[in-house]
């Protein structure tokens, strides 16, 4: 979304007034970074859970004839609801309450949780721990940049789309292909593509406040800011995952 606001604008308000302003945007801006953490939180919680309890893994993984693991038909419901609820927060949150946003969104943490519990089968312990800290110290201060810049980021935005687009296809192909060097391609992109992200969202988010401010919507605007930022985090933890993960 273009950047609509006008700095000189809101630096042109009665102090009182601006600096009114301001402190909304900081609650603001502290809600969606407390929802988006707690669902990491959440996703991280759920994927341990399930990882360490053999009967749970059982219920939604299963090896086949030729012993490589593969999803059951449980499996499939958990990897592909996510999706059906991202879906249902950005194109009925005008007929959502506040209340079902933030049921969609934590059962969508959960069920996060549940496809990312390979991660635990799949890397050590210790790896997973330096990556998410990593992760967390490189979100933290792109995040802090694309809040406090003044430059308008609102031109990357369809620049982001493509790229993201771009990566996609690739691993679709490789996919069919299995090529390490087009992997560790994708990889070194995707984490460049969502640290842009990480960016070019907190700006949109932070602008999307002077919108909302004062109406209905900004419960369920924190919840879709929330949503934005954790899958940047957690697309960004993933990539670099696969440079920095150490597998069993």
């Amino acid at each position: 979304m273009a950047n609509q606001v006008d700095p000189r604008f809101i630096a042109a308000r009665p102090v009182a007034d601006a600096a009114s302003y301001d402190a909304g945007l900081r609650s603001y801006m502290l809600s969606v970074y407390n929802y988006m953490a707690s669902g990491v939180l959440l996703t991280g919680l759920v994927a341990l859970f399930v990882s360490s309890t053999p009967a749970l893994l059982q219920m939604f993984f299963a090896a086949n004839e030729n012993g490589r693991v593969g999803l059951t038909g449980l499996g499939w419901v958990a990897m592909l609801s996510p999706l059906a609820l991202v879906l249902v927060m950005n194109f009925g949150a005008n007929r959502l309450s506040e209340t079902a946003m933030k049921g969609v969104f934590w059962a969508y943490a959960a069920l996060m949780g549940v496809s990312m519990s390979t991660v635990f089968l799949t890397y050590t312990g210790t790896s997973i721990a330096s990556t998410f800290f990593a992760t967390s110290a490189g979100f933290a201060g792109l995040s802090l940049y694309g809040y406090t810049t003044q430059r308008d980021l609102s031109g990357f935005g369809k620049f982001m789309l493509m790229g993201l687009i771009g990566i996609l296809v690739a691993m679709l192909a490789n996919f069919f292909f299995q090529s390490s060097a087009l992997a560790l391609g994708i990889s070194i992109l995707g984490v460049l593509l969502f640290a842009g992200l990480t960016v070019y969202d907190t700006q949109k988010i932070k602008m999307m406040y002077y919108q909302v401010e004062g109406t209905d919507f900004r419960g369920k605007s924190v919840v879709l800011g929330a949503l934005t930022l954790y899958l940047d985090f957690i697309n960004l933890f993933l990539f670099l995952l696969r440079f920095m993960g150490d597998r069993r």
